[in-house]
C-alpha cells in the first residue's frame, strides 16, 4: 500500500527537529566561548563525530517510531474509523457482522467512538425499517397491481415489450426474451433488457411513423388506436409488430403529451411467410398451367358439338381432348407433393401435457367412430412436442379402421416415456391384424367418420421425426399401434419455469423509466445515480495480452435505476484459439473441453459491444480488462469508446486510509457475500454490488457526476497501473 504523506512526515519530523535543535544549541554554545575554548571543544568533539551522529540517528529513529505510532493512533485511526463508519452508513444492517476497526489499547477513545457509531447505526436501521414498513404498507396495493401485471405478462404466449417515448425498454415478458434469443447467435442478451433501446432491434423511422399514426388516431377520437408494420431483423427474420399506446392519465385528451410510451407485440412470421409463398407458388403454377389446357379443351368440345363433323376431324379433336387431359393430370400430380407437404407442416409442433393429449384423443375417437375409448398407464408429468391436430386425426382414423374392418368395440390409450422417446400406444384386445394390413393403413389417407385428410399416418409420424409400428402380445391377447413421439426438452421447460416463477420477476419491469427525459444531457455532466452501467469482468489464459494471452470468458451485468438486473446478464465462454495453461485452471476453472466448440472472440466481442451500448463500463482493475479488449480492436473492428469507471480507483478515492482495495476486501467492508469468485459473471455481479455502495460514499465527498468521478480516480496512486 502507498505510504500516507502525513505518516511519512510524522516519522521524519523528530529526527529533523532533533537535528535542528542540536545545530541551534551548538551555535549558541559556540557564540559564548572564546576562540581558544572553541578550538579545544572542536578538538574534543571531532574524534567523536561518528558516535554523536550514531546517537542522533538512534534517537531520531526511536522518536520517529513513537511519532509514527502516535500518528497511527491519533490521526490515521480516526480517519479509518470515519471511512468504516461511512461504509457502515451506506451498507446498513448488511454489514452488521463487519464491526468497525478495533483501536489499539492507546486508542480506547476511538474504540468508544466506534461503539457509539455502531449504536447510532443500529438506531438508524431500526428507524429506517420502521419507515420502510409504513411505506411498504402504503404501496402494497400499487405493488400488487404491478405484480399482477408482471404475472399476466409472463403467462402471455405472445412477445410483448413496453417502452417509454425515448424507446427505452421498461417492461418485457419471458416470451420476448426467448424471441430475441432466437434472433441472436450469442443468446440475445445484447438485444433486450431494461433501459436498453428498442432501436437496437428496429429502425427508428418505423417506430416514429407508427407513433405518428397512433397520435393522429388519438386526435381524431379513436378509443383504442393501434398501428402495425412488418420489418426484418438484423438476423434476417421477418417480424410482424403491432403497436398500442400507453396513455398518460394526467395529460389532456388529444394533446401531444397524452402518450407516455408504447406497447409492442411481436410475432415472428418468417416461417408463415415462407409457407404462404410456397402455397402461392403452387396455386399460381396450377392456375397458369391449367389455363391453356382448359382453353384447348373448350375449343375441342365446341367443335365436337357440330352435327356435320366428319369422323377424321372428330377423331383429331378427341385426341386433343385426351392429350390435354393427360397434360393436366400430369401437371396436377407434379404439384400434389408440394401441396401435401404444405398440409404436413401447416400446424407447428407445440408443447403439450401428455395427459391432456390423451384426454383430447379419447373424446376425438368416440366422436368420430363407434369405438369406446379409455386410458391406462398415462404418465401425468410427461410433456410432448406434437402437432396435436394431425395426431388426433391419426388416432381416430386407426380406431375407425379397427371398428369397420375388425369390429373392435373398445380401445385403450397408454402413454409413458422410454429413454429419449415417448411411447403412445393405441391398444385393443382380440383379433390382431397382419403386418401387411398395418402397413397399408399406415400409408393410406386418413379418414374417420365425416373427417378425411390427404395425409397418411406415415406423414404424421414423419412430421414428428418419430416412428410407428404394429405389435402383438400373444400371452395377453393384446395388439397395439405404437407411436414414438418427441418429449418436450427438459431444459426448455426448466428455463421457462424459472423465468415464469422466479422470485426476481420484478427485474422484468421498471416503471420508473417512464420518467426518462427526452433530452439527455451530456454523459459527463450527468449524475452517477442517473446513468446506466455495464459491469463486466474477463477470465483469461494469463496476465499479458501483449504476449499472446487470450480471453476465455466474458461476464457482465447491467445496472439500471440503481438496481442490478441479475436476469439480464451476459455470460459467454470464448474459444481462445490456443492452449490454456494448467496453472490457471484451478483459479478460473475453465478447461479446454469447456471452450471446445465455443464461438471465437470475433463473434463474442460484437455481441458484448451491443450488450454494453449506451452504458458506462465498470470493472474492478479496469485497466487489465480494457487492455484485452483494446488488443482485439484491429482483429474484430470493435471499439469500446464509452466512459470507463474502475471500482479499485473509486474505492481508493472514497476510503484512502484502508489497507486493501482488493475486491474481496471492499466487499467485506460493505458486508457483501462473496459468491462465484473468479468466474467472469460472479466477479461482475460482485463488482456491481460494490459499485452501488461506492456511489453514496463518493457523493459524501462532493463527487456526483461522471466527470467528477473520473477526475478523482485519475488522481489516485493506483491510476498509474498499466498493462
Amino acid at each position: 500500500m502507498k505510504a500516507d504523506a502525513d505518516e511519512v512526515a510524522a516519522a521524519l519530523a523528530p529526527g529533523a527537529v532533533l537535528g535542528l535543535a542540536g545545530l541551534g544549541l551548538g551555535a549558541l554554545l559556540a557564540a559564548t566561548l572564546e576562540p581558544v575554548e572553541r578550538e579545544v571543544l572542536g578538538a574534543m568533539l571531532a574524534p567523536r563525530a561518528a558516535l554523536l551522529l550514531l546517537a542522533w540517528a538512534v534517537l531520531a529513529i526511536a522518536l520517529g517510531a513513537l511519532a509514527r505510532r502516535a500518528h497511527a493512533i491519533w490521526a490515521r485511526q480516526p480517519r479509518r474509523l470515519a471511512e468504516s463508519a461511512q461504509a457502515l452508513l451506506v451498507a446498513g444492517d448488511t454489514a452488521r457482522e463487519q464491526p468497525l476497526p478495533a483501536a489499539t489499547p492507546c486508542g480506547a477513545g476511538a474504540r468508544a467512538l466506534a461503539d457509539v457509531a455502531e449504536r447510532l447505526a443500529r438506531q438508524r436501521d431500526a428507524l429506517r425499517a420502521d419507515i420502510d414498513a409504513k411505506v411498504q404498507e402504503g404501496a402494497r396495493g400499487i405493488e400488487h397491481e404491478r405484480s399482477r401485471l408482471a404475472a399476466l405478462m409472463s403467462e402471455l404466449t405472445q412477445s410483448v415489450i413496453v417502452c417509454n417515448l425515448d424507446g427505452r425498454i421498461l417492461l418485457y415478458n419471458p416470451r420476448a426474451r426467448l424471441q430475441f434469443r432466437a434472433l441472436s447467435p450469442t443468446g440475445g442478451a445484447e438485444l433486450v433488457g431494461l433501459g436498453r433501446s428498442i432501436y437496437a432491434v428496429f429502425d427508428r423511422q418505423l417506430i416514429a411513423h407508427a407513433l405518428e399514426s397512433v397520435q393522429l388516431r388519438l386526435q381524431r377520437g379513436a378509443a383504442q388506436p393501434a398501428a402495425q408494420f412488418v420489418t426484418s431483423s438484423r438476423a434476417g427474420q421477418l417480424l410482424r409488430v403491432q403497436m398500442a399506446p400507453v396513455h398518460d392519465p394526467s395529460a389532456a385528451p388529444g394533446s401531444a403529451a397524452q402518450l407516455s410510451g408504447f406497447v409492442l407485440m411481436l410475432h415472428n412470421v418468417t416461417r408463415e411467410f415462407e409457407r404462404d409463398s410456397e402455397r402461392d407458388h403452387v396455386l399460381h403454377a396450377l392456375t397458369e398451367g391449367s389455363r391453356s389446357s382448359l382453353g384447348s379443351l373448350q375449343a375441342a368440345v365446341d367443335m365436337l358439338e357440330l352435327p356435320d363433323l366428319d369422323a377424321p376431324v372428330r377423331e383429331r379433336f378427341l385426341r386433343v381432348v385426351r392429350d390435354e387431359v393427360r397434360s393436366m393430370t400430369a401437371h396436377i400430380e407434379s404439384l400434389a407433393p408440394s401441396a401435401n407437404e404444405s398440409l404436413k407442416t401447416r400446424w407447428p409442433l407445440e408443447e403439450m401435457l401428455g395427459a391432456d393429449l390423451v384426454q383430447a384423443a379419447l373424446r376425438h375417437i368416440e366422436s368420430r367412430s363407434q369405438v369406446r375409448a379409455s386410458a391406462s398407464d398415462v404418465d401425468p408429468d410427461l410433456w410432448l412436442r406434437v402437432d396435436s391436430y394431425a395426431l388426433l386425426q391419426a388416432l381416430a382414423s386407426l380406431a375407425a379402421r379397427l371398428a369397420e374392418e375388425l369390429s373392435v368395440a373398445r380401445v385403450q390409450l397408454r402413454l409413458r416415456r422410454e429413454g429419449e422417446r415417448a411411447h403412445l400406444d393405441l391398444v385393443w384386445y382380440g383379433t390382431p391384424i397382419s403386418t401387411e394390413t398395418a402397413m397399408g393403413w399406415e400409408s393410406s389417407p386418413m379418414s374417420a367418420g365425416d373427417e378425411a385428410s390427404p395425409l397418411s399416418v406415415r406423414d404424421v409420424v414423419d412430421r414428428h421425426g418419430g416412428a410407428f409400428w404394429f405389435q402383438r402380445e400373444r400371452a395377453r391377447q393384446e395388439a397395439f399401434f405404437r407411436f414414438l413421439l418427441p418429449p418436450a426438452q427438459p431444459q426448455e421447460r426448466l428455463e421457462a419455469s424459472t423465468m415464469l416463477r422466479s422470485d426476481s420477476r420484478p427485474e422484468y419491469y421498471d416503471f420508473d423509466l417512464f420518467r426518462t427525459g427526452v433530452q439527455a444531457r451530456e454523459l459527463g455532466d450527468r449524475r452517477l445515480v442517473d446513468l446506466a452501467y455495464t459491469v463486466f469482468d474477463t477470465e483469461t489464459t494469463g496476465l499479458d495480452p501483449a504476449q499472446g494471452d487470450e480471453i476465455l470468458q466474458i461476464g457482465a451485468a447491467r445496472i439500471v435505476n440503481g438496481k442490478v438486473l441479475r436476469q439480464e446478464c451476459f455470460e459467454q465462454l470464448v474459444d481462445p484459439g490456443r492452449g490454456i495453461p494448467a496453472a490457471g485452471i484451478p483459479i478460473h476453472g475453465i478447461t479446454p473441453a469447456m471452450v471446445a466448440g465455443q464461438p471465437g472472440i470475433g463473434q463474442v466481442l460484437p455481441a458484448f459491444h451491443a450488450f454494453a451500448s449506451d452504458t458506462v463500463l465498470v470493472a474492478h482493475n479496469a485497466a487489465f480488462d480494457m487492455r484485452f479488449l483494446q488488443m482485439k480492436e484491429a482483429a474484430t473492428g470493435v471499439r469500446f469508446e464509452q466512459p470507463v469507471l474502475d471500482t479499485l480507483l473509486l474505492s481508493a478515492v472514497a476510503s484512502p486510509q484502508q489497507a486493501s482495495h482488493e475486491l474481496e476486501a471492499i466487499a467485506g467492508r460493505f458486508g457483501i457475500p462473496v459468491l462465484g469468485r473468479h468466474t467472469a459473471l460472479g466477479d461482475a455481479l460482485l463488482t456491481a454490488e460494490v459499485f452501488l455502495r461506492l456511489i453514496p460514499l463518493l457523493a459524501a465527498l462532493g463527487i456526483h457526476t461522471l466527470d467528477q468521478a473520473r477526475e478523482a480516480a485519475q488522481r489516485t496512486w493506483y491510476a498509474r497501473l498499466s498493462y
